[in-house]
């Protein structure tokens, strides 16, 4: 499987005028999305939990997370993102990809979206 990126706007729901956006890589094998913790800082996003996340490596980490709203390829959704360190490239993650209604074509490797949203 190859590298895909997107371009991802992180907007924080205590000030919505603020945002950051860079390119992503996109991982459907991390749950969350992760950014520069000192860019959701920046942006006014409050930390409201902290929980342990296992790396590529086998390593377990715990990094404090919040709420963010997350604009991709013209979808708009919201979840969780987790204060990586200041140098880490930033994720988006299968959680954030579903609920905008992407999928990474295994051909092409580019992001794509879905037809239609599954409600049943």
């Amino acid at each position: 499987m190859g590298t895909t990126f997107t371009t991802v706007t992180l907007r924080s729901f205590e000030d919505g005028h603020k945002t950051y956006t860079a390119e992503f890589l996109v991982d459907t094998g991390a749950m969350d999305c992760v950014a520069p913790a000192r860019e959701l800082e920046r942006i006014g996003v409050p930390r409201l939990g902290r929980r342990t996340y296992e790396l590529a490596d086998n390593r377990k980490v715990e990094f404090d997370y919040g709420l963010v709203q997350i604009e991709l390829m013209g979808e708009i959704t919201a979840g969780r993102v987790v204060f990586g360190p200041d140098d880490v490239e930033p994720i988006v993650g299968v959680v954030a990809l579903e609920s905008a209604v992407l999928k990474v074509n295994p051909v092409t490797q580019k992001l794509e979206k879905l037809p239609v949203s599954l409600l049943k």
